[in-house]
């Protein structure tokens, strides 16, 4: 089968599998290539599929060793489709870890539901011997249903507050930059985004595994979150999606009262601007990360999401280098909001428009690279082609 790559907008409708395993083999090594350190024996990673999730997954276990539990859903492979990256992320990750000696659990479930926390539960009690001591929460969702009400579905949105916001978004597709004008969420709209992006199902958790008798006494667990520049407060910060991270730093504090008699403690950790699936279709966002990138060749200072996870981890959940800031948040993202690269930003930005955007843009090269590789596309040394009978075997 002849691999032919398929975006539609900003959204990926295709997988190379073997580029997946290749880049995923690419991130274990850049763990391995610093060496083991002292963390989690057991984590739980809610969003492990992808991006920081599955960053995360890759330095718990081939940086500090320990047994990991995935939870993410994503298609799986049926009749001529070969699923979503996220399936195969999780698959090739499973056997990595195996081959390596670790314990690697996959659900492909809703993190969501109940139904799954249960499953997960279930699983460390009858097959483990190691309670989770890390639980990592980094979802990224369209819809949550209320969970006590079934009826009743959340639906966000990524719509700034009190006005209108107008700016230029990449489309992929198109090769175009659009100018794109958003209109103000209602208070209905904020509402639901930040019942499903905030940090309501993160307690959720955090308060099940512990009342099942799962979660170590002195377990950490992280939450991951955005601030960005001035550049993109109108659309994040300001809007629906940072008023559910304010609402997942309220729930941060709570956990940590219930986490720190025994020795446990919530974080939330804000991390660095990223070419993701998800952030692909944040109005305005691309443009930033257009400028973003350009500057960081420049400064020759650019930092992989798996570099800046193992670093996050290394150095700050579990080293003594930790960065915070008023807010106890810890901040992985300093290096990106530095004054000399927020300085070329600032001057690069305003290039950036539907009359001046090129293809051959050198930052617009490097978000489609990758953009691409979550995909599997455009790895180096990775043939578009693919048999369905190496499906056979292969263990979820």
């Amino acid at each position: 089968m002849q691999l032919a790559e398929k975006i539609m907008g900003n959204v990926s409708r295709s997988v190379n599998p073997h580029g997946l395993e290749r880049r995923l083999a690419q991130q274990i090594a850049t763990v391995r290539s610093r060496g083991p350190y002292a963390g989690a024996k057991c984590a739980l990673i809610l969003g492990g599929s992808a991006s920081y999730g599955l960053g995360s997954r890759i330095t718990a276990a081939f940086g500090q060793g320990a047994t990991t539990i995935s939870v993410g859903y994503a298609r799986p492979p049926q009749d001529d489709f070969l699923g979503a990256a996220g399936w195969w992320n999780q698959v090739y990750f499973k056997r990595a870890a195996q081959r390596a000696g670790l314990i690697a659990q996959n659900f492909n479930a809703n993190a969501f539901l109940a139904s799954t926390k249960r499953l997960v539960i279930d699983y460390v009690r009858q097959e483990l011997s190691t309670p989770i001591d890390l639980l990592v929460y980094s979802i990224a969702a369209p819809k949550r249903v209320n969970p006590t009400n079934p009826d009743e579905v959340w639906r966000s949105v990524i719509k700034p507050i009190g006005r209108s916001v107008t700016d230029f978004s990449l489309n992929l597709e198109q090769e175009k930059l659009l100018e794109q004008t958003v209109a103000p969420a209602t208070p209905a709209e904020i509402a639901a985004t930040t019942h499903v992006m905030g940090g309501e199902d993160w307690e959720l958790w955090v308060e099940t595994l512990r009342d099942a008798g799962v979660l170590a006494p002195n377990c950490k667990t992280i939450l991951f979150s955005y601030e960005g520049p001035q550049a993109t407060a109108a659309i994040y910060h300001d809007g629906t999606l940072g008023r559910a991270k304010r609402a997942a730093e309220a729930s941060a504090h709570r956990l940590n009262h219930l986490l720190a008699p025994t020795g446990g403690e919530a974080l939330v950790s804000v991390n660095r601007s990223a070419v993701t699936k998800a952030s692909a279709v944040i109005p305005g966002f691309s443009r930033y990360l257009l400028a973003l990138l350009t500057a960081e060749q420049q400064l020759k200072n650019h930092e992989t999401v798996i570099a800046h996870q193992d670093r996050l981890f290394r150095e700050m959940v579990y080293g003594r280098q930790r960065e915070v800031d008023a807010a106890g948040r810890l901040r992985p993202d300093a290096r990106e909001l530095a004054p000399a690269t927020q300085q070329l930003v600032a001057q690069y930005l305003p290039r950036i428009t539907s009359t001046t955007f090129t293809p051959t843009m050198p930052g617009y090269q490097a978000y489609r690279r990758e953009f691409r590789q979550l995909s599997g596309f455009d790895v180096p040394g990775v043939a578009p082609e693919f048999s369905m009978t190496e499906l056979a075997g292969l263990d979820y």
